[in-house]
């Protein structure tokens, strides 16, 4: 049977924690949930377990540490992403992205502070730690934020700013947000569908809007997600091998 605590062995996630208005069948189906969705991201990835869990460091919520009127979000501080109980399936692969974009920024750049993400300290010109497989995930914040020749911003950087100055906000052009709904695309537009994991990329008003990769961008982004992730999953198996 599957449920979150074999959850939490078969990831190492650090911890898990359900809300108390969560009830045991709702439980059940949201683990099952779980546990495909998370198979299926660790497959599109080509990436073993201990990378969905980040090597152990992430914690997941369901139903409980949630924000009012917010499906899901990924907390910084306590290196937890949290799902609301109704409204979270979909956004998982979003928020993923997020921990691992904050998990990375400390073994990409030298002196990021704790709360930086990785994509922010490389739009700011961090140093960088110099590694084969960094250049890769260099690579990747290049395709979504900047154009093919690195002189200007992406398309998809351009209508995201666009689209935050209509609102009088600043939110959909933050370098951390940009890059997670670019992965969001790539991930949905794999062959392994699973709408718990991601969904929304193609029909919401945000895809109306361009918050998300198109044409020619969009395959220049999944080639450099995938030669990344595909390099990092089988470092990390020769390591184990090891």
């Amino acid at each position: 049977m599957v449920d979150f605590a074999a959850i939490r062995r078969r990831f190492d996630f650090r911890t898990i924690r359900i809300g108390r208005w969560v009830k045991p069948a709702e439980q059940q189906r949201a683990a099952r949930h779980f546990h495909d969705a998370l198979c299926d991201l660790m497959q599109i990835l080509q990436v073993p377990e201990e990378v969905i869990s980040l090597r152990g460091t992430l914690g997941l919520h369901y139903g409980a540490g949630g924000r009012p009127g917010v499906a899901a979000h990924y907390d910084a501080g306590a290196r937890v992403f949290a799902l609301a109980k109704n409204a979270g399936p979909g956004s998982i692969a979003h928020e993923w992205f997020h921990a691992f974009d904050h998990y990375i920024a400390s073994n990409a750049f030298q002196n990021v502070g704790a709360g930086l993400f990785g994509s922010r300290a490389w739009l700011h010109d961090a140093t960088a730690v110099e590694h084969p497989l960094n250049v890769r995930l260099y690579a990747c914040y290049h395709a979504i934020m900047l154009s093919p020749e690195g002189d200007a911003p992406s398309e998809l950087v351009n209508r995201s700013m666009v689209v935050d100055r209509n609102r009088g906000d600043l939110y959909y052009s933050l370098p951390e947000e940009v890059c997670a709904r670019a992965f969001e695309a790539w991930v949905q537009d794999a062959p392994l569908k699973n709408h718990f994991l991601v969904k929304g990329t193609r029909q919401t008003r945000e895809a109306q809007l361009g918050l998300y990769p198109e044409k020619a961008q969009k395959e220049r982004v999944g080639r450099a997600f995938t030669a990344y992730f595909s390099c990092l999953g089988q470092l990390m198996v020769a390591q184990k091998r090891r």
